[in-house]
């Protein structure tokens, strides 16, 4: 085994080319390094040092283990400062709809991760309901949120808009009955689709039920079904409805809100919240891609 000790004092003689140099280097006696020079060459069975009059040079073998202690070395360090600064670890849990997961991670979670690389986020992706009943049971730490309502124990982040799609050209949405693709249950949008429904509408025929955006669009280009979707993921493939003329649901303007369990508030989360409102502009502008 090759012990550290042994190598910084191999290091500091290479360096100095003398024994008495290193040693003064070190803090060390003398006759200590050269013991632990001798010790080094019996654990790597090779003499490392030609001695002379004039000081110390390195053998063959001695300078290919130069290489490796100042790897080693490093490497020792480098540990020992990581695991000093993260002793304390601190984990923060956030949640956010699986819908908007993709647009939070390039706007701004990935840049608290390069930067926080003592604190371990952990990203759970839900339907609104869900993670709002969540962080009351003590799930998250925050999270971000939909609702048609203001926030009364939130922060309002932004507002959302949402639209009625159907596939461009497409049939899905002139059946007597509408196909439709929507949010899983707990979805505040969904709620909405099924709250504002009259009679005097056209009935529901729910086909699909997803929390991936991808899916739900790739249904409506496909011309499966019609669906509501935020204003942002609307495609050249796809034709805006007009709920009144298409006897569809009106949908309301959606805010987004941020959420905290006040019981587990700490100086990290506090800039976790303060990068995620200093990133609002992005996150609501339609015209960033996600």
């Amino acid at each position: 085994m090759l012990k550290i000790e042994l190598l910084e004092g191999f290091i500091a003689v290479a360096q100095s080319g003398n024994l008495s140099k290193a040693a003064e280097k070190i803090c060390r006696t003398q006759s200590t390094l050269s013991l632990q020079i001798k010790k080094l060459e019996e654990s790597v069975g090779q003499e490392l040092l030609i001695r002379g009059n004039k000081g110390v040079t390195l053998t063959e073998s001695g300078k290919t283990l130069l290489n490796y202690a100042y790897k080693m070395t490093q490497l020792h360090l480098q540990a020992l400062d990581d695991l000093k600064d993260c002793v304390n670890r601190e984990v923060i849990r956030l949640g956010v709809p699986t819908d908007y997961i993709k647009r939070y991670l390039k706007s701004c979670l990935l840049e608290f991760i390069r930067e926080f690389t003592c604190i371990e986020l952990v990203i759970d992706t839900d339907v609104s309901g869900n993670l709002y009943k969540r962080l009351k049971q003590g799930d998250f730490d925050l999270i971000v949120a939909t609702h048609w309502q203001p926030p009364v124990q939130g922060e309002l982040l932004f507002e959302r808009k949402f639209i009625w799609v159907a596939a461009k050209n497409g049939q899905a949405h002139l059946r007597s009955t509408i196909p439709m693709a929507l949010y899983p249950e707990n979805c505040p949008i969904r709620a909405q689709v099924f709250a504002n429904h009259q009679l005097s509408m056209r009935p529901i025929n729910v086909l699909l039920s997803t929390p991936s955006p991808d899916a739900l669009c790739m249904a409506v280009e496909t011309d499966l079904v019609v669906a509501p979707i935020a204003e942002f993921r609307v495609t050249d493939k796809m034709q805006i409805l007009d709920p009144i003329e298409h006897g569809l649901p009106p949908l309301p303007m959606f805010n987004e809100s941020l959420y905290v369990n006040p019981e587990t508030q700490t100086a990290t989360t506090l800039q976790l919240i303060s990068l995620l409102k200093s990133n609002v502009q992005e996150l609501a502008d339609v015209r960033s891609v996600n």
